[in-house]
């Protein structure tokens, strides 16, 4: 059984248009189900195609010859008793607003507490992690600390705050990944692995950058932030420093506050959000089309 899914293709995606295309859990089981299995299904035991019909009350599909497939297993909703109808509105709201949605916010709008919507949102932040190819270009490369306001020192080396190492590509995409520390030996492998040799990559002063300009692997451009410097012609970390302050305003202004134990997943989310900020599909159905690609951990 394959029940035809219709693709919602409009310029912004509104929770009218939501319930319309989900109005329970069985349009969110088909959903599921023909991400799945997109070319149909042939039964494992009776080799029929596209046999299979729905079992009422379960997330499941049966062959008639008696043969059952699951399709939420090892995606996010497996062994959830949550219904997939709140799963699926949960997350439309965290892709309705670019800075996200914080969990006290969420608990009110599907109406589950607050424990299930903090854990709901941490799956969800699952699916929108990324291995991207490797940046060529021109490559723009920066650090920055993530944490609460304290009294004492500020930026690099300031207490209670977590470092974050940033590569983008101009007109492309970024990448945030959470470190230890921003020490050579941290920073400079995460380079070497993540943008192409032969890239022209831009920094700031910091020293620890010194050493891409070693070799014949990258062209580096250095702009001297020390010096009240910010730019010269092409050379600039601009874009890079653009993103940290729209991933600071959105954690600052919606979470408040986020642990160094799961910032990582906040980075993803942010990153996953910058690099379709030009694309026409909405949000919501990036996030979806990912339910089967992206298992649950």
């Amino acid at each position: 059984m394959r029940t035809p899914q219709v693709h919602v293709k409009v310029e912004k995606y509104t929770i009218k248009h939501f319930n319309a295309q989900f109005p329970d859990d069985t349009a969110c089981l088909t959903d599921i189900f023909n991400n799945r299995y997109p070319n149909g299904l042939a039964c494992e035991k009776c080799g029929r195609q596209n046999s299979f019909t729905r079992i009422t009350n379960r997330r499941a599909y049966a062959c008639h010859c008696g043969f059952q497939v699951y399709p939420t297993a090892g995606t996010i909703f497996h062994k959830s008793s949550t219904a997939l109808k709140t799963w699926y509105l949960a997350i439309f709201y965290m892709s309705a607003s670019k800075n996200g949605v914080a969990a006290l916010e969420l608990q009110r709008h599907i109406g589950v507490t607050y424990k299930c919507a903090w854990r709901m949102m941490h799956q969800i932040r699952k699916l929108m992690g990324e291995n991207p190819p490797p940046f060529r270009g021109t490559v723009e490369l920066d650090e920055t600390y993530v944490g609460g306001v304290r009294p004492g020192k500020r930026g690099r080396g300031a207490a209670g705050k977590t470092p974050v190492v940033g590569i983008l590509e101009r007109q492309g995409n970024v990448m945030a990944s959470v470190v230890e520390n921003t020490k050579a030996i941290t920073v400079l492998p995460i380079v070497v692995k993540s943008v192409a040799a032969g890239a022209t990559i831009m920094t700031d002063d910091y020293p620890v950058y010194n050493k891409l300009s070693h070799g014949d692997r990258y062209s580096h451009h250095v702009i001297e932030h020390g010096r009240k410097e910010y730019v010269r012609g092409e050379v600039h970390t601009n874009g890079i420093e653009g993103f940290w302050s729209q991933m600071k305003r959105s954690i600052d202004g919606t979470h408040h506050h986020v642990s160094g134990k799961h910032l990582q997943k906040y980075a993803d989310e942010y990153s996953f959000r910058y690099n379709r900020r030009k694309s026409e599909t909405p949000m919501f159905q990036h996030i979806t089309s990912r339910l089967i690609s992206r298992r649950a951990a």
